[in-house]
């Protein structure tokens, strides 16, 4: 059985932001945070965060853990080394994003992940005319090669894809996916936010479309019905209906997750039934 992993790597210079992109607000929690939570939400092993040497970091979601790099300032090369080897002995594959994708949608993560079969060790989407090396999956055995490029000087991500069996993955290719076509057509998993321009642009736009029940005694005056409405978090939409998360109420999303995390994100596609957690829920 494959066991597949994630890797969030948080240590950029951010220099064209002008401060680091972990830490930007999103719609109540971080860039990081969120990009953690769904990374977690679309895998079935662990999930890394990679920090910079004595990087401070905002609150993760539960149980996802914290790998700092050992060397300062050799790129997204040494993030994808340190996250690769910590997980190496965890899970045979992972997937590897930057921080600061924050419309990542799981049915993407599901998709490039798919494609990494035994003889393939990377998984290279080539989306909206760019190779998205930092969303895009590993086989965690390739570690100890990395490790050896960047010992021979080669910082470059381009440098590994030379050295080992590559699968890329164009738009039809990706969108050929039912999931992927439906959920995120234009593949915006891959969108990235550099600077305060597009940072302020990205989190303008309207929260994911996402349908919400109430069950039990939250379901009074109709609310048993099904609604259409549109939230980045779970405390979003829970408030929409007017509820709040707390000791008396609890979320499950999609069927199965049961979390009372307000702060944990939702995408485009997600139905969330609130129940009493009183009631057993």
């Amino acid at each position: 059985m494959r066991v597949a992993a994630g890797v969030v790597l948080a240590g950029g210079r951010s220099t064209r932001m002008g401060t680091a992109k972990a830490g930007l607000e999103w719609h109540g929690s971080t860039l990081l945070y969120r990009a953690a939570a769904v990374t977690a939400r679309s895998v079935d092993g662990p999930v890394v965060v990679v920090a910079a040497p004595g990087q401070e970091l905002p609150e993760l979601p539960a149980g996802v853990a914290v790998v700092e790099d050992p060397v300062e300032g050799l790129g997204p090369m040494q993030g994808l080394a340190a996250g690769l080897a910590a997980l190496e002995d965890r899970a045979d594959a992972a997937f590897v994003c930057s921080t600061d994708l924050p419309f990542l949608h799981p049915a993407y993560v599901r998709r490039v992940l798919r494609a990494l079969t035994d003889d393939v060790d990377v998984v290279l989407p080539v989306a909206r005319g760019f190779r998205q090396p930092l969303a895009a999956a590993y086989q965690t055995r390739i570690a100890g090669l990395v490790a050896k490029l960047l010992a021979e000087g080669n910082q470059r991500p381009g440098m590994i894809f030379k050295h080992c069996a590559v699968t890329q993955l164009d738009d039809d290719a990706l969108r050929a996916d039912a999931a992927v076509a439906k959920l995120d057509p234009e593949l915006e998993s891959v969108v990235n936010v550099n600077t305060p321009e597009d940072y302020r642009a990205a989190r303008d736009r309207e929260p994911p479309e996402v349908v919400v029940e109430r069950f039990g005694a939250l379901a009074k005056g109709g609310g048993h019905r099904p609604r259409t409405i549109r939230a980045a978090t779970i405390g979003a939409a829970a408030e929409a209906v007017g509820l709040t998360l707390d000791r008396h109420v609890v979320a499950a999303l999609n069927g199965d997750q049961v979390t009372k995390d307000g702060r944990l994100p939702l995408v485009a596609g997600d139905s969330l039934a609130f129940l009493s957690a009183d009631a057993g829920g």
